[in-house]
């Protein structure tokens, strides 16, 4: 393995919103920034709120304005430096980013309400961030066991969580290890029961085995695109389909 990697993410829109013609609300993306110490990879979902009328907007917009932050704090600084202040200080940049479009078009910011789970990894430095529900798995370098590290967040009432625009604050989760990961998967809520052990609290370790292994073979450098491609399939599938019919995003990332 060296330091840099490879990964690959697909959105699937559920069959309950396409009954409804509604599109789909969540929205995914991954970035590798280049740093003298090396790659960081940044890769982050976010899922609008069901409740919320511009949850597909709010959605991207959380995702797009959470990876330009990491772009901008990684121009100057190594990920090793980023700490929880600084992710405070990303949430309040992303939330004035809804409060601006929410007030260009006369709505608010809970109109945009969506969640947020992303993962940052360096060479010796691995990060989640998370506001509500979905989560994030990794495999520590050298290790074969599957962790959780941030639980999805869900409130006292079903299907409640926690989201960006919460007021006066989001219920943020932020863990930072020091040490290298060499793999790991990000996802929504629409396929947490299929891929967590509730009862223990743990990630389904053979469903993340499968995933990963395509990709672990791949000789793509970067996003694998025909793999991106499959994952989308897979995620629009009857075997998946009939066991969630929420939106369902999904990113697997690979050290190569």
């Amino acid at each position: 393995m060296t330091n840099s990697w490879r990964w690959a993410g697909a959105r699937s829109i559920g069959t309950s919103h396409i009954r409804t013609n509604t599109a789909c609300q969540d929205f995914a993306g991954a970035k590798l920034f280049m740093r003298p110490e090396g790659p960081i990879i940044a890769a982050v979902v976010s899922d609008g709120a069901g409740s919320a009328s511009h949850a597909e907007a709010g959605s991207k917009l959380v995702c797009l304005s959470f990876l330009r932050a990491c772009r901008e704090f990684l121009v100057t600084k190594p990920v090793e430096e980023l700490v929880e202040e600084d992710v405070w200080n990303w949430i309040d940049e992303i939330r004035e980013a809804v409060n601006a479009r929410a007030n260009s078009i006369a709505l608010r910011p809970r109109d945009f309400a969506s969640t947020l789970v992303a993962v940052l990894a360096g060479a010796q430095t691995s990060i989640v961030i998370h506001i509500g529900d979905g989560a994030a798995v990794w495999k520590k370098a050298g290790s074969d066991d599957w962790e959780v590290p941030s639980w999805p967040y869900h409130g006292e009432y079903a299907s409640t969580t926690a989201f960006v625009t919460d007021d006066p604050q989001p219920k943020l989760s932020y863990l930072r290890i020091d040490e290298a990961i060499d793999e790991f998967a990000l996802f929504s809520d629409g396929i947490e029961r299929l891929v967590l052990e509730q009862t223990t609290r743990s990630a389904h370790a053979p469903f993340f085995n499968r995933m990963l292994a395509p990709l672990k073979g791949s000789n793509a450098e970067g996003s694998d695109k025909d793999l991106s491609a499959a994952l989308k399939d897979y995620l629009d599938s009857p075997s998946v389909c009939e066991r969630t019919d929420d939106d369902k995003s999904l990113i697997l990332g690979v050290r190569k």
